[in-house]
């Protein structure tokens, strides 16, 4: 059955670093929405099902706030990664781990980053410092993420395809 809900459209480029970024996200419109906070996600698996079927279901911690993700199988794309997503606000993180070990599900891996949101519309960039290196996100639509791709000059970057997931399981 194919998914008919809402897509997650966003693709990942690497960075040598943040260093004068966000300058150039305010030259190109965007403005911070969130500043620089440490981000804890945590996949959950029910004996690896949800990998099998290329979904994930994710709690995030950021900025005070959690939030619960289901992400569907990705859709083929060169660039960018296109995805069914559906998530809420949780208003108690902890509770909602009693219910998710309730029903079957276990920790299957707990990812740790930096984060800061900047905002130009209905576009979302993402400044992200991992263990492994830093990366800007951008998540909206291919309009608007190709049209931020060359105001700030990164059309020719090559996306990071690997999910934070796979990144974060590889050796550093």
């Amino acid at each position: 059955m194919k998914h008919t809900g809402p897509l997650e459209i966003e693709i990942k480029l690497p960075l040598p670093g943040l260093e004068g970024f966000p300058a150039r996200l305010e030259a190109a419109g965007f403005r911070m929405t969130q500043p620089r906070a440490p981000e804890t996600s945590v996949l959950w698996d029910q004996d690896g099902t949800l990998r099998a079927r290329g979904s994930a279901l994710r709690m995030r911690r950021y900025a005070g706030t959690a939030t619960l993700t289901w992400k569907g199988p990705r859709e083929e794309d060169p660039r960018l990664k296109i995805r069914p997503e559906v998530e809420t606000a949780v208003a108690d993180g902890e509770a909602m781990e009693g219910i998710l070990r309730a029903l079957g599900f276990e920790p299957a891996l707990t990812m740790v980053k930096h984060r800061a949101l900047w905002r130009r519309g209905e576009l979302e960039a993402c400044l992200d410092e991992a263990p492994f290196g830093c990366f800007i996100e951008l998540e909206g639509s291919r309009e608007d993420i190709g049209q931020a791709l060359r105001d700030l000059g990164l059309e020719g970057v090559a996306p990071e395809t690997r999910s934070y997931a796979t990144l974060f399981q590889e050796p550093q």
